[in-house]
């Protein structure tokens, strides 16, 4: 049986972190849809270019495009034993075509990772993030700024908000754009929200669901994942 997970968490939760450190530990693919469908526009097949129009004219993508975006990356060699999905499903008609897909296969969704953290603290860790220009490593100026030198520079004329600046072994890091937007962020939360509520009833129904402290440290959070999942392994 291959190791179906599924993360949910809002922003700055951690689960980009915790989901490579799974992806090491157990040899399946971190499967983001927000990498996937950015990814659609590198492509020029009709299916691709059919996706890149949607976005294109500001609409959202319907859950038959979306679930057929996963099952085109759930069919790679390298998901055969798994995966790590992350942002997927978004609502419970995906989640029950996703159960039935898994079926399909012979296989089911093993467990679904739901990382608890305050709002406040959410907003702040999605803030106040850099990471190197290779996105290996990531810093945050709240929580996470040792060796780390960062300013908030005043546009000469004070015709934009003050820029995040920050350095770290003498290397300029990067900031999401997305990130430097407070409004960008709150939305995001919202939306985590409106669309989450429904799947964390859903899978709580179904007996799938785990809640981890995503307050604690990165080491221990790890930890308690690893636990969790062996758990359901053995």
């Amino acid at each position: 049986m291959g190791l179906y997970l599924i993360l949910i968490g809002v922003q700055g939760a951690g689960k980009g972190e915790q989901a490579r450190f799974l992806s090491g530990e157990y040899g399946i693919p971190h499967v983001s849809t927000g990498d996937l469908f950015r990814a659609m526009r590198t492509r020029t097949d009709d299916f691709a270019v059919s996706i890149q129009q949607t976005m294109a004219a500001g609409k959202l993508i319907d859950d038959e495009t979306t679930n057929a975006v996963v099952r085109e990356r759930l069919s790679q060699p390298d998901a055969a034993n798994g995966a790590i999905l992350d942002g997927y499903p978004r609502t419970p008609m995906q989640a029950d075509w996703f159960a039935g897909f898994l079926g399909t296969r012979g296989e089911s969704l093993r467990a679904v990772m739901l990382f608890e953290l305050d709002l406040f603290t959410a907003f702040k860790r999605a803030f106040g993030r850099v990471s190197t220009p290779d996105e290996k490593k990531s810093y945050n100026i709240y929580y996470n700024a040792d060796g780390l030198a960062w300013s908030f520079e005043d546009h000469p004329e004070k015709a934009y908000p003050p820029r995040l600046v920050a350095t770290a072994k003498g290397e300029t890091l990067k900031r999401r754009p997305d990130d430097a937007n407070a409004h960008a962020i709150i939305k995001r939360i919202d939306l985590f929200l409106e669309q989450t509520a429904p799947l964390i009833a859903y899978y709580r129904d179904k007996g799938l669901l785990h809640t981890i402290d995503a307050v604690q440290p990165i080491a221990d959070v790890s930890d308690h994942l690893r636990r969790l999942i062996d758990t359901k392994t053995t």
